[in-house]
């Protein structure tokens, strides 16, 4: 997410008092703690709404968010503004290297039925999915693998706190850019290029596309609203914005969505050491929960 300038008039900046107001509510609703440093980025991210708003002060927009009968709605847009959404395709790619050459078949083998032909559907979790680089990339990745297993299927389950980034997900639309890091292979089989060779987009194809199912979560809430248990759960780059009490009761939440012997993918730079969850380290930032 790119960072508006800040504008040179002084009435627009964003007070001690109001920035640890803003802080404690962010921590309550996202569990995110943001320390002084991280005031200016703040303000700056804010200045978009006090335009569409049509307000002239952060203390203004405080009092709508916070005490205004449209203040619900206008939350919502708070968060879209604040959160950093920063995210590749086939980022990480060992994980994806690992999901098909030993999760994958670990899974076939005590999970499918004992015909081969007999149809196997997977179901992934995509838990914090920003602008839904990670979701196609295991689209792809889960298609890959299916042309060499007759009869497998999969669906997969793509969630985020931001609407913002749930609507651009959903359109499955990127730049030239953003899909570099797809193989030459997979980029010809699974994206679209526009008739008009001026643009320089290219979209998902819809069989990709139709497999995700796009719906907004926040970790923060006591229970997931997610009615289906996961062979796989990818919640990758996450966690580095939790404290540690904060880390491990969300990923509790998660292991009630992971069957016994299913597959939890973190960031790399991420760790569960010292949590007291369900789980065994199976490889750098892998762990299966137990049976």
């Amino acid at each position: 997410m790119s960072n508006a300038s800040l504008p040179a008039a002084s009435h627009a900046d964003l007070s001690p008092q109001g920035f640890a107001r803003f802080c404690h509510y962010i921590t309550q609703e996202l569990g995110i703690k943001m320390s002084d440093a991280k005031r200016p980025l703040l303000q700056s991210r804010l200045q978009r709404r006090l335009r569409a708003l049509g307000l002239h002060t952060l203390e203004e927009y405080q009092e709508h968010i916070f005490r205004s009968a449209s203040g619900e709605e206008e939350r919502v847009h708070f968060i879209d503004a604040i959160t950093t959404n920063k995210t590749d395709f086939f980022r990480e790619p060992a994980h994806f290297e690992y999901l098909t050459r030993t999760a994958l078949p670990g899974l076939e083998a005590t999970r499918r039925p004992a015909t081969p032909e007999t149809p196997w559907h997977l179901k992934l979790w995509c838990a914090g999915c920003s602008s839904g680089e990670e979701p196609y990339t295991l689209t792809m990745v889960l298609s890959e693998f299916a042309r060499s297993r007759p009869g497998f299927d999969f669906s997969l389950l793509a969630t985020d706190i931001s609407t913002r980034m749930l609507e651009h997900a959903q359109l499955g639309i990127y730049t030239e850019e953003r899909v570099a890091p797809i193989p030459p292979t997979l980029r010809t089989r699974y994206l679209l290029r526009s008739k008009d060779p001026g643009r320089t987009q290219v979209r998902v194809v819809p069989d990709l596309r139709q497999r995700v199912s796009f719906r907004r979560l926040n970790f923060m809430d006591a229970t997931y609203a997610v009615p289906e248990r996961f062979e796989v759960i990818f919640f990758r780059n996450v966690l580095i914005y939790f404290d540690k009490p904060r880390q491990q009761d969300v990923v509790r939440k998660l292991c009630r969505h992971l069957i016994p012997g299913g597959y939890l993918f973190v960031g790399h730079s991420e760790s569960l050491a010292g949590l007291d969850l369900p789980l065994i380290a199976q490889a750098p930032a892998i762990y299966r929960r137990r049976p």
